[in-house]
C-alpha cells in the first residue's frame, strides 16, 4: 500500500494543504448514470420514498425527487387495502414515534456536549462539521476534503459515533490512477480497500493545465445513522451559542 505521507493513526506526519471549498465536495458535483439508475431501482424494487433513497444515496432531496418523479409508490388503500382513516392513523403514529427518537437524541447531544468539548479535537470536528459538513438531511453525518488530515479527523470521530458502518466513496479526475487512489485513502484510513467507492469528476476533461491542488482527489466519509445526525445537530447549536456569548462579551 502506499503511504504518501498520509496522517496515520501510527503519529506520521500527513500532508500540507488547506480546507477546500464546499464546491469540491464530492455532493455538490454532477452524478453519473448508474447512480440515477440506482435511485430509480430503490424506487421500484425496495418501494422507498424519495426522503429513504436521498438518505440511502446521500445526496440531497430535489435530485431525487427529479429523477424519480415518474414512478409512484403502490400504497395500499380502498377496497383492498386498509380503510384511510386507520392508515393515516397508523402514520401519525410511526412520524411521532420517530419524532421522539430524534427529540431524545438532540438532547442527548445537547447534555453530552459540554463534557465531549473537553477531548482533545472533538471541538475542531464540530467546528469542521460546521463549515464543511453535508447538512440538507437529517438522516446522514457525511462530510468530503481533498486534504488526508481533514478526512482523516472526521472519520476518527464519525468512527466512534455511528451506530452504522461508515462509507467512503471519493472522486477523481481523468489523469488520476483511481486504484492508486484507493489505495492510498485505505492505507491511510486503516480499511479495506474495498470499502471505497470511486467516481471519475464530471468536469475532469476540462481542466487542463491545473494545478494538483486535489492531488488525492476528494473523498467523502458517510455514516447513514439518524441519531447521530441529531446529536451532532446539538453540538453545532451548542457551538453557535458560544460563538454568539463571546462575540457579546467581546472575546
Amino acid at each position: 500500500m502506499p503511504s504518501c505521507g498520509f496522517l496515520r493513526a501510527d503519529g506520521g506526519r500527513g500532508l500540507g494543504g488547506s480546507v477546500r471549498s464546499n464546491c469540491e465536495h464530492l455532493f455538490a458535483l454532477a452524478h453519473p448514470p448508474y447512480i440515477r439508475e440506482k435511485a430509480r431501482e430503490l424506487r421500484v424494487k425496495k418501494k422507498l420514498t424519495i426522503d429513504e433513497i436521498a438518505a440511502h444515496l446521500a445526496l440531497s432531496r430535489t435530485t431525487i425527487y427529479y429523477w424519480v418523479r415518474d414512478i409512484p409508490i403502490p400504497r395500499p388503500g380502498g377496497a383492498n387495502g386498509w380503510p384511510g382513516g386507520a392508515r393515516g392513523k397508523g402514520n401519525r403514529a410511526m412520524q411521532r414515534k420517530y419524532r421522539l427518537i430524534r427529540e431524545r437524541a438532540y438532547r442527548q447531544g445537547h447534555d453530552e456536549y459540554a463534557a465531549l468539548a473537553s477531548l482533545p479535537t472533538f471541538r475542531d470536528f464540530v467546528c469542521m462539521y460546521v463549515g464543511e459538513g453535508y447538512k440538507r438531511s437529517r438522516n446522514t453525518v457525511a462530510l468530503g476534503n481533498s486534504d488526508p488530515r481533514v478526512v482523516r479527523l472526521a472519520d476518527r470521530w464519525m468512527r466512534q459515533f455511528s451506530r452504522n458502518p461508515v462509507t467512503y466513496a471519493f472522486q477523481y479526475h481523468a489523469d488520476q490512477n483511481p486504484d492508486y487512489l484507493k489505495g492510498f485513502w485505505a492505507f491511510g484510513l486503516g480499511v479495506d480497500p474495498s470499502l471505497i467507492r470511486y467516481q471519475r469528476k464530471s468536469n475532469s476533461g476540462q481542466l487542463s493545465g491545473r494545478t494538483w491542488r486535489s492531488k488525492y482527489g476528494v473523498l467523502t466519509v458517510n455514516a447513514h445513522d439518524t441519531c447521530f445526525r441529531m446529536r451532532l445537530q446539538a453540538w453545532m447549536d451548542r457551538l453557535y451559542d458560544e460563538w454568539v456569548d463571546s462575540s457579546l462579551h467581546g472575546a
